[in-house]
C-alpha cells in the first residue's frame, strides 16, 4: 500500500509500505479516505518532541470505510464509515474502568513512535485498529469532516473539565486550530464574553466572526487590556492552547480570584509558574489531555452543524503531496491552519 513515511528528520517519502492485517479477533481494517494534519504532527517531525521517531507512517485523525474485521468484533461490519479514537486504550487498567481511558495505563496514540512504544498511523491506504476505539459517522459527515472529529473531540473534553457556567466570562488564549474550535464550543455553552488573545491579526479577526465579544493582539499590554473589558476583575474561566510560558502566564493575569484555567496546549515541556499568583489569587488550575468519551458529542455537533469546521480547513490535497503541506505548515505559513489529506 502507499504511505506517507516519514523515514528521516524532516523528511518525508510517499512509498510503499506492507498493507498491514488483523492479527486480533477484535481488530477492524479501515481503508483511510481522509487523514488530517495535526499540529503534533508538524512539531514532531524535526525530532524534538521525542514523540515522532523516524521512521514512523503519522496520522492519528482519519476517517474511511471498515474493509475487513476480526471474529470478535461484533458492532461493526464491513462497508461502514468510521473515525475512530486517537489513544489505544486497554479497557481494563484501573483508569479504563473508571471511564477515564485516555490516562491508560497501556496508552498508545495512533501515529506515533516514541522510546516506550511506535504505532503506525493513518497517512496510509489502510490501518487497522480495535474495535473499542471505532465511532460510526453519521449520514450528514462526510469523510473530509470525519477527520476533524479528533480535534473537535478534544474542545468538548476541555470543555466538560472546565465546567463552564452559563454566564462565565471566557478568555481564550491562542486561537489556532484547537482555539478556535474550542471558542464555537464555548459560544454555545454561555452568553458570557468571549475575549480572544493572540499574536495573529487574521485568526483575530476569524475569531470574532465564530462569536468572540472581543479580539487582543498580544502586545505589553495584554493583561491591562483584559482587565479593561472585564471592569478591572479578569474573567471567570480561561482556556491556554498553545504551551508556552508566555501564553501560561497572560491566562494566568486575566483570570478574576477564585477563576479557573485549563490548560490544553502543551508545547513547551516544562515552565515556570508564577506559583505565588496561582496561590494567593486562589486560582484553580486543570490540565487536559486528549479525549475521554467525547466522540459521539463531536460526531453529533459536526451532524447538526452546530461547529463550524469548514472555517478552519485551510487545504485538503492528496496524500501524496503530503510532505509539500508539513512543509509548509512547518515554516508557519501565513493563513494555514488544518491540511486534510486525502487518499
Amino acid at each position: 500500500m502507499k504511505a506517507l513515511l516519514l523515514d528521516n528528520v524532516k523528511h518525508f517519502s510517499y512509498t510503499d509500505v506492507p498493507e498491514p492485517s488483523i492479527t486480533e479477533p477484535d481488530h477492524v481494517l479501515i481503508q483511510i479516505k481522509a487523514a488530517s494534519i495535526c499540529g503534533s504532527d508538524v512539531h514532531g517531525i524535526d525530532g524534538s518532541t521525542g514523540r515522532r521517531i523516524p521512521p514512523i507512517i503519522m496520522g492519528h485523525e482519519a476517517s474511511g470505510i471498515i474493509k475487513a474485521t476480526g471474529p470478535a468484533v461484533h458492532h461493526f461490519s464491513p462497508g461502514d464509515r468510521v473515525t475512530f479514537d486517537s489513544t489505544i486504550y486497554c479497557g481494563n487498567c484501573f483508569y479504563c474502568r473508571r471511564g477515564e481511558v485516555n490516562l491508560c495505563d497501556d496508552r498508545r496514540v495512533i501515529g506515533v513512535s516514541c522510546k516506550e512504544y511506535k504505532q503506525d498511523g493513518a497517512f496510509a491506504e489502510y490501518l487497522v485498529v480495535p474495535e473499542r476505539v471505532l465511532y460510526a459517522l453519521p449520514d450528514e459527515v462526510d469523510f473530509i469532516h470525519g477527520a476533524l472529529t479528533e480535534p473537535v473531540a478534544v474542545v468538548a473534553h476541555a470543555l466538560r473539565l472546565a465546567r463552564l457556567s452559563p454566564g462565565d466570562s471566557v478568555l481564550i488564549v491562542g486561537t489556532g486550530l484547537i482555539g478556535l474550535l474550542l471558542l464555537q464550543l464555548v459560544r454555545l455553552h454561555t452568553s458570557g464574553q468571549i475575549i480572544a488573545v493572540d499574536i495573529d491579526e487574521k485568526r483575530l479577526k476569524l475569531a470574532e466572526k465564530l462569536g468572540a465579544d472581543a479580539a487582543i493582539l498580544v502586545g505589553p499590554d495584554v493583561s491591562y487590556q483584559i482587565q479593561s473589558l472585564t471592569h478591572g476583575r479578569g474573567v471567570d474561566q480561561a482556556f491556554e492552547v498553545v504551551g508556552s510560558e508566555k501564553t501560561v502566564t497572560t491566562a494566568i493575569e486575566g483570570l478574576r480570584k477564585g477563576g479557573h484555567l485549563t490548560l490544553v496546549g502543551n508545547v513547551s515541556p516544562s515552565i515556570n509558574l508564577p506559583l505565588q499568583a496561582v496561590v494567593t489569587r486562589q486560582l484553580d488550575l486543570q490540565g487536559s489531555c486528549a479525549i475521554s468519551g467525547e466522540y459521539e458529542f463531536a460526531l453529533q455537533l459536526m451532524a447538526s452543524q452546530k461547529i463550524n469546521v469548514d472555517s478552519i480547513i485551510s487545504a485538503v490535497a492528496p496524500l501524496k503531496d503530503g510532505a509539500l503541506w508539513f512543509e509548509r505548515l512547518y515554516n508557519r505559513e501565513p493563513g494555514l491552519l488544518k491540511v486534510v489529506l486525502e487518499l
